[in-house]
C-alpha cells in the first residue's frame, strides 16, 4: 500500500518531466532536419533507409519505407531510331524482361519514346510510342521551342541543341501516354540492369544518380541565372541529370515543360553554352526541378560507370557509356585504343558481332560482367545482326 501511494504521488512529477523531455527531443529533432535540409542532400542507404547529409557528415536515418511495400516505377527512355540507338535499346529491354520479375524488383510496364515520328523494325518487339521529333533544323538550324503551361507548343528563333530531343519527348510522352504507374524511371539506351531494381524514391523525394561533373555550386554565377536568388541557395540544384531518376509522374508532369524551357535558355546564352557544353540539359533539369522545390535523394549506387567503376555489387545500372581500353597485361588504356576494347561507339552503324572476346586476365569485374551481358543479350535477340 506504500508503494503504491508513493507510486500515486511520483506518476505527476514523472509525467512532466517526460512530456519537458520529449518537447526538448522533439525540437532538436526539427531543428537538426531543417539545418541538414538547407545545408545538404538526402542520401539513401543500402538498406532502405533515408538519413539527412551535408557534403561531409552524415546524419543518422530518420524515415524508413515499410519492408512489404511495392511501388512500381515505368522505365521509360527516349531514343532515335538510328542502328546505334536501335541495338543499346534491344540490349537494355532484354535485361529490363529478366529482371523485372526478380525478388527486389519495382519494375513496371516500359515504354521506349521514339522521336522519330514514324515508327521503325522494333514496334512489335518494344513497347514504344512514337512523338514528333524536333522541328526540321532544330539540332543545326537553330529554331527553338516555348513551352506554355497551357500545353501550346510555340516555335521560335533560337539555338539549336540536338540534346533537346530528350525533354521535347519527354513533354509530348506525358502529354498523351496513360501511365498506370504512379512512377517514372527516366532511362536510356545504354542502360543495362545488372540488378533488380527497387523503387528508390521516397513520396515526393524522387532518386537520381550524382554526377562528379554536375557542379552548380561551382558555377553559381551561371546558375543564378536561370535560378534567381529568391527561390534559395545554390545548393538547392542537384548535382544530376535528367537520368537515372525514379520520380513521382504528377513532379514530372510539372517539371518537364520548365527542363525543355530552361534548356533553350541555357543553350541561348553564350556563358552558359560555352560553360556546360554537351551537359547543360543535364544541368537544365537539375535547375528545372530545384524551381520547382523538388529535391533529389542521392543514390551513389543507382549506377555504376565501367571502367571506373570495378565492380557489380550492390549496383542496380551499368552505364556503359565510357570505352574500356586495356592491354593483354589487363591494364587500362583510357584514351588510347587497347589491344583489347569494348566501346559503344565502335558500332555506330549497327549492332556489335554476337560473342564478343571476354577481356584479359586482370580486368575489373564491372567491364567483365558487361560484355557478358551484352553477350548473353545477343545470343538470345532474335534476328540479332540483321536489324
Amino acid at each position: 500500500m506504500i508503494e503504491r501511494k508513493t507510486m500515486g504521488r511520483a506518476s505527476p512529477i514523472l509525467l512532466i518531466l517526460l512530456a519537458i523531455g520529449f518537447s526538448f527531443a522533439t525540437y532538436n529533432l526539427l531543428t537538426t532536419i531543417i539545418h541538414y535540409r538547407s545545408a545538404g542532400k538526402l542520401v539513401d542507404d543500402y538498406s532502405g533507409g533515408i538519413f539527412l547529409s551535408d557534403p561531409i557528415v552524415e546524419m543518422p536515418k530518420n524515415v524508413r519505407r515499410p519492408k512489404n511495400s511495392k511501388s512500381l516505377f515505368h522505365v521509360a527512355l527516349t531514343a532515335t531510331d538510328a542502328p546505334y540507338s536501335k541495338w543499346q535499346c534491344r540490349i537494355m529491354y532484354y535485361w529490363y524482361k529478366k529482371r523485372k520479375h526478380m525478388p527486389g524488383s519495382e519494375m513496371g510496364g516500359f515504354t521506349r519514346i521514339l522521336h522519330s515520328g514514324k515508327p521503325d523494325n522494333l514496334m512489335d518487339e518494344i513497347p514504344t510510342v512514337i512523338v514528333d521529333p524536333l522541328p526540321a533544323g532544330l539540332d543545326r538550324f537553330g529554331l527553338g521551342i516555348i513551352i506554355t503551361e497551357s500545353s501550346n507548343h510555340t516555335f521560335l528563333r533560337g539555338k539549336g541543341y540536338i540534346v533537346l530531343n530528350r525533354p521535347w519527348a519527354f513533354v509530348q510522352w506525358l502529354e498523351k501516354a496513360t501511365i498506370e504507374e504512379d512512377y517514372v524511371l527516366m532511362a536510356e539506351p545504354d542502360h543495362i540492369f545488372v540488378n533488380p531494381l527497387p523503387n528508390l524514391a521516397h513520396g515526393e523525394f524522387p532518386a537520381a544518380f550524382p554526377f562528379f561533373y554536375i557542379t552548380p555550386a561551382q558555377h553559381g554565377k551561371i546558375i543564378r541565372k536561370f535560378y534567381p536568388e529568391e527561390y534559395g541557395p545554390v545548393t538547392n540544384v542537384d548535382p544530376i541529370g535528367n537520368s537515372p531518376v525514379i520520380i513521382k509522374t504528377v513532379l514530372l508532369e510539372k517539371i518537364a515543360p520548365t527542363w525543355m524551357n530552361i534548356s533553350l535558355r541555357m543553350k541561348d546564352d553564350p556563358e552558359t553554352d560555352k560553360a556546360f557544353g554537351w551537359v547543360l540539359e543535364m544541368y537544365a533539369y537539375a535547375v528545372a526541378s530545384a524551381l520547382h522545390g523538388v529535391q533529389h535523394i542521392l543514390r551513389k549506387d543507382f549506377m555504376l560507370q565501367p571502367p571506373w567503376d570495378l565492380d557489380t555489387a550492390n549496383k542496380f545500372i551499368i552505364h556503359y557509356t565510357y570505352g574500356c581500353d586495356y592491354n593483354l597485361k589487363g591494364e587500362l588504356t583510357y584514351g588510347k585504343f587497347g589491344e583489347w576494347r569494348f566501346d559503344k561507339r565502335s558500332y555506330l552503324r549497327g549492332p556489335p558481332p554476337k560473342n564478343l572476346s571476354l577481356p584479359p586476365p586482370g580486368v575489373p569485374e564491372s567491364v567483365v560482367t558487361l560484355v557478358k551481358m551484352v553477350n548473353e543479350a545477343t545470343a538470345n535477340i532474335p534476328n540479332w545482326e540483321t536489324q
